[in-house]
């Protein structure tokens, strides 16, 4: 099932020339990144790790967005350590992407962490992005 926005908040806009091994420039010159295959021990970043900082910074939106409708305060101090492995499936036919987040969320007892991790999943873009599509493991640090 296709999900259609019920309207545009924002449309972020990107120019990548060169695939693993080029360049990329948002259009308000806000990112502007050499890209490199991962360990190709070149200089530059890769699509993975840049989708690690995007989801684990989304993620961490979306807690904040849910946290007052669920009754818990986000701590200042949360933090998401994120990962995104890259590996063949279909015995080689095709790749794929795997994805596991780590949240700390000091001082929260379990259940209103639990409570709080669960909501934002449900509500946050990448993870309904990902769903369905690739592996993602959500831990509580």
């Amino acid at each position: 099932m296709t999900t259609t926005l019920d309207k545009v908040l924002y449309t972020a806009e990107a120019h990548t020339t060169g695939g693993r091994d080029g360049a990329g420039k948002s259009s308000d010159g806000a990112i502007d990144v050499k890209l490199s295959s991962p360990g190709s021990g070149k200089p530059g970043t890769n699509p993975e790790q840049l989708f690690a900082v995007g989801y684990a910074a989304c993620f961490i939106g979306a807690m904040k967005a849910v946290g007052p409708k669920v009754g818990v305060k986000v701590p200042d101090d949360v933090a998401i350590d994120s990962s995104v492995s890259l590996g063949p499936t279909n015995g080689g036919a095709a790749y794929g992407i795997a994805v596991k987040l780590a949240i700390t969320l000091p001082g929260l007892d379990a259940e209103s962490a639990k409570k709080l991790v669960d909501t934002a999943h449900q509500v946050c873009p990448y993870s309904n992005a990902t769903r369905g599509n690739i592996p993602v493991d959500i831990t509580i640090a």
